[in-house]
């Protein structure tokens, strides 16, 4: 985690099987390329869901996440502030996103966390 960071905001959502190439294209180059231009944006990262075997217990067990989201991005701040600055709202609605990709984007989760010891 960036040295700088203060909260991570996470970001949660499933999107429109025929629309996956979309939503992954305008993500990787315009939707995290224009939010980290954002002061206060530190690190940005992206994750799809995997499956989960692990040992609980003594025995191998499968977690079955059923109704996480597939994809999850992560943003390093160095303030709660940054999500409510002119740039970042000015960042969230640039490029194809807000039209092309957020209209098919569904089971949406987003949180915010403070790091310990912060």
């Amino acid at each position: 985690m960036h040295p700088k960071a203060r909260y991570l905001f996470t970001a949660n959502m499933d999107v429109d099987a025929d629309k996956e190439a979309l939503f992954n294209e305008v993500y990787d180059t315009e939707h995290i390329p224009n939010l980290l231009k954002v002061p206060g944006v530190l690190a940005v990262h992206r994750y799809t869901l995997a499956p989960l075997k692990m040992s609980i217990g003594g025995e191998i067990k499968t977690i079955i996440a059923a109704s996480e989201p597939k994809y999850s991005a992560t943003y390093e701040l160095e303030s709660a502030k940054v999500l409510t600055s002119a740039a970042w709202a000015k960042a969230v609605e640039a490029g194809r996103w807000p039209a092309q990709v957020r209209p098919y984007t569904r089971n949406r989760h987003h949180t915010l966390r403070k790091v310990m010891g912060a």
